[in-house]
């Protein structure tokens, strides 16, 4: 299946430029919010001690684990459409 996404993806080079433009713009959005909110969390375990872990933010920093690895998965989609448009911008014919 991800061999022919991969040819679908080269064959059709301007959905694979929109996917990686929409991937980029996922994976910085995810990145930001992560930064500011996972900063916050931490804060507050650190001022509240295992009290405010028992109230939720243990769960919310799972979550924000989860959302990391999910802006992960979005960085990986720009990189394979990355290279997928440079191997047939550097192409030869002949």
């Amino acid at each position: 299946m991800l061999e022919r996404l991969n040819a679908w993806l080269y064959r059709h080079y301007a959905c694979t430029f929109l996917l990686m433009g929409a991937a980029f713009l996922v994976f910085g959005i995810l990145s930001l919010n992560l930064i500011y909110v996972l900063k916050a969390n931490i804060e507050v375990i650190l001022e509240h001690g295992t009290m405010i872990i028992v109230d939720g933010a243990g769960r919310q920093f799972v979550e924000l684990i989860a959302y990391g690895y999910l802006s992960l998965a979005f960085f990986i989609v720009f990189k394979c459409c990355e290279s997928i448009l440079l191997r047939r911008l550097t192409e030869h014919r002949g």
